[in-house]
């Protein structure tokens, strides 16, 4: 399943927000240096589907707020 998510790097808290069936807004602490960003993301996506982090997968918007994850 492909999922569509609005970053939000350098937040507060960490938090998901469900916009509609395959989009999210996800709000991670981390910064968006090295990929840190992308691992959170990734970690807190995996935790809301109840799924190993192996088996998330970011597929495209390695360096932009708009990204595309696959759950597999």
């Amino acid at each position: 399943m492909k999922i569509f998510v609005s970053a939000k790097p350098g937040a507060h808290e960490t938090g998901i927000e469900r916009v509609d069936e395959t989009h999210f807004v996800v709000s991670v602490r981390e910064p968006p240096v090295q990929g840190r960003a992308n691992r959170a993301i990734a970690e807190a996506l995996a935790r809301h589907f109840g799924v190993g982090a192996s088996r998330v997968r970011l597929v495209s918007g390695f360096a932009s707020r708009q990204k595309i994850f696959e759950i597999g």
